[in-house]
């Protein structure tokens, strides 16, 4: 009893403690945690842009403003993938105030007030304006529908007035990118010297002949590619192998699927809902507060109803109940509600199609005779589908001939008025001729205009909150017995799990291999993991994830083990071009005498008007650099052996063939300056954000 005298009366204090060890515990992680401003770090930046610091707050308040306007010109709140592109068009946005602002400044470019009447009333419009103020006689742009709206915009809904403003203060911006693009479009010129080369170029062609040899021609086991080797190989070519900064990742899943026992449980309640919906007075209010589905109470015609209606149509009548009904992974009762007349009518047959061979008087003659001979058998008691299915020719012959439901208007006029015209149901006596050929025409359901009010209630088959809680658990187990990477793969093997690898993650990635939404692991694999970490269980729509961490590569050079079966395989082919070299050098006489001196995997192949333009040789293929120094040759010339990507190559150039000189040069010359033309501005953009050197660090927020 003193024990819990004593806990009593000192319980208060302990409390207190805990809490304060608590927050203490909270405020020291948080100071000298990675984002600590004591260890040098800036929990608030999300990146740099030409040298300017770019905090949470700006790029915050730019996302903000960019969701308004998105808010005010749709109606509704950004979500989802929505809000992933504000984000990309905020960055975007900052962008371009960093790292063209001075610029535009350095070299005068403005936009005035003038100019803003200009684009608005003036003679020079904007286009988005002009799309949206059209005159609907003429349609045409009208001038005066603009000033009438700047006139009343204080009476205008505040949506309208907020899309104006957001437009208005758009048009400063744009208007000052499209004079900076100007400054190097403007400049945009081709000689005369330049499309003539660009003729030469494209016109002129070469007669080779050529000897070949792959490097398969020399197994790869031959070859001793060392370590170093590889390392050195790298050094050689390290512009080749320059990397973005990525992680590399391996996941599990386990799937969250519906147990036998939720789709019992659904039926059961499918079942209650069914009486709900048989006793209900107001079909449409019921359906769609008990409705997954989005359209739970709707109006058709005879041949849009759906198939569990429209099968059983002759026997319902007003208020039956149909279902539930499995189809979709979902569950579907149906409640005919109403019986109304529409304004369009519908009709119900099946046919037989009899086409003619050709469109000579002889195969129709031929056509019509068989169509005639199938209508006297099914006079005499033969089966409509059975003899569709043996005679018919268009898609509808493997259902017996059934054509369903349709309205006036879906069929050819012949045989909508055979249909539409019967006075009863059953085989029409006659042939139907169309332009497809001879119908054999069987009313099954005569013309009506009724329309049904059907109510519809669906409810998805999905997984219940025990199901979930037991898959949560059998991954969390998976987790805590995975204490590193070959524990990972014996655990995923033992439990007959798929490792998916996905070999590059970026930091702004959101799906990953089959993962969609994957935005959080991506987080954890920037923010928190290391090489070898294991993630928590992640929960993503329809499954649960397991994720490790298996490379980090830094902004820079390739890691070598990341590379190395293709560096290996660089290096094993430079040794064999060495090889293969060494010996056609040794060899003497005419191709064909140093193929047939060399060996069975020597070819000489022969081409004729080989152009310039062209990037493949035949038997070689892709070989773009042999291309070009076979036109970097002279008649008669034959070249040393040379490697391309594999193989060794040898040639000879017969001839080079210089094209006639042309009067006129125009087309090339235009062409020339139209494909440099379609480059400039992305190449603007590009080498812009190049110059600026953009550091994005959202990954750290978003």
């Amino acid at each position: 009893m003193a024990l819990i005298n004593t806990l009593r009366n000192k319980m208060g204090k302990i409390v207190v403690f805990a809490i304060a060890a608590s927050i203490l515990a909270f405020i020291a992680g948080d100071l000298l945690g990675p984002n600590s401003s004591i260890l040098g770090g800036n929990n608030n930046d999300v990146g740099e842009i030409a040298g300017k610091t770019i905090s949470l707050q700006e790029y915050q308040s730019k996302i903000d403003e960019i969701a308004r306007d998105f808010s005010i010109n749709s109606g509704q709140s950004p979500t989802g993938d929505a809000m992933y592109n504000i984000r990309q068009e905020a960055w975007e946005a900052l962008i371009n105030e960093k790292a063209f602002y001075s610029y535009f400044q350095e070299l005068g470019i403005e936009v005035t007030d003038d100019e803003i009447w200009d684009m608005t009333q003036g003679k020079n419009v904007d286009p988005t304006l002009q799309r949206s103020f059209v005159n609907q006689e003429t349609g045409l742009f009208d001038r005066q529908m603009v000033i009438e709206f700047l006139k009343g915009l204080s009476n205008q809904p505040p949506q309208a007035q907020a899309a104006w403003f957001s437009f208005e203060k758009s048009m400063a911006p744009s208007r000052r990118m499209t004079k900076f693009e100007n400054l190097f479009l403007k400049t945009n010129y081709v000689t005369a010297a330049e499309a003539e080369q660009e003729y030469l170029n494209s016109s002129k062609t070469a007669s080779v002949k050529y000897l070949y040899v792959p490097f398969t021609s020399i197994r790869d086991s031959s070859i001793a590619v060392t370590n170093s080797m590889l390392e050195d190989y790298v050094d050689e070519n390290e512009e080749r192998y320059q990397e973005e900064e990525y992680r590399s990742m391996s996941h599990v899943a386990f799937p969250i699927e519906a147990s036998r026992e939720d789709t019992l449980d659904i039926r059961a309640e499918m079942e209650e809902l069914k009486i709900g919906l048989q006793n209900s007075r107001n079909d449409s209010l019921f359906a769609r507060a008990n409705s997954d589905g989005a359209s739970p109470y709707l109006g058709y015609t005879a041949d849009l109803l759906p198939n569990p209606i429209q099968d059983r149509l002759d026997e319902l009548e007003t208020g039956d109940v149909v279902g539930p009904e499995f189809f979709n992974n979902k569950f579907v009762i149906y409640k005919l509600s109403a019986i109304e007349e529409a304004d369009q009518y519908s009709a119900k047959a099946s046919h037989i199609l009899l086409v003619a061979d050709d469109e000579t008087a002889a195969a129709k003659a031929d056509a019509r005779r068989r169509a005639n001979d199938v209508l006297t058998q099914l006079r005499n008691g033969a089966q409509f589908a059975e003899m569709a299915r043996i005679h018919g020719t268009d898609g509808t012959a493997t259902r017996g001939g059934d054509l369903g439901w349709f309205t006036e208007g879906r069929m050819v006029e012949p045989f909508e008025k055979a249909v539409f015209d019967a006075t009863r149901t059953g085989l029409i006596n006659r042939l139907v001729e169309t332009e497809f050929g001879y119908h054999i025409i069987d009313v099954t359901g005569l013309k009506t205009n009724i329309s049904y009010k059907v109510a519809s209630v669906e409810r998805d088959i999905t997984p219940s909150d025990d199901t979930r809680n037991i898959v949560f658990r059998e991954a969390s187990l998976f987790k805590s017995n995975s204490e590193n990477w070959d524990v990972f793969r014996e655990n995923a093997k033992a439990k007959n799990l798929k490792v998916i690898n996905t070999a590059k993650v970026f930091k702004n990635d959101r799906r990953l291999s089959s993962l969609a939404n994957a935005r959080g692991i991506v987080t954890w694999l920037y923010n928190t993991a290391n090489v070898g970490s294991i993630s928590d269980v992640f929960e993503l729509d329809d499954q649960y994830i397991i994720a490790v961490m298996t490379r980090l590569q830094r902004k820079g050079t390739s890691l070598l083990s990341a590379i190395e079966n293709e560096v290996a395989k660089k290096v094993r082919d430079k040794i064999k071009a060495s090889q293969i070299a060494e010996k056609l050098n040794g060899l003497s006489g005419s191709l064909d005498n140093i193929a047939a001196s060399y060996g069975a995997d020597a070819k000489v192949t022969a081409m004729s008007e080989l152009k310039l333009s062209s990037n493949a040789l035949t038997g070689v293929g892709l070989s773009p650099e042999a291309v070009g120094k076979i036109f970097a040759m002279s008649n008669g010339d034959r070249s040393e052996p040379f490697a391309t990507d594999n193989g060794v190559l040898l040639v000879e150039v017969e001839s080079i063939n210089e094209p006639a000189a042309i009067d006129d040069y125009t087309t090339y010359q235009s062409q020339l300056a139209q494909n440099r033309f379609s480059r400039i501005s992305f190449a603007i953009t590009q080498a812009m954000k190049e110059f600026a050197e953009i550091e994005d660090e959202r990954y750290r927020f978003f």
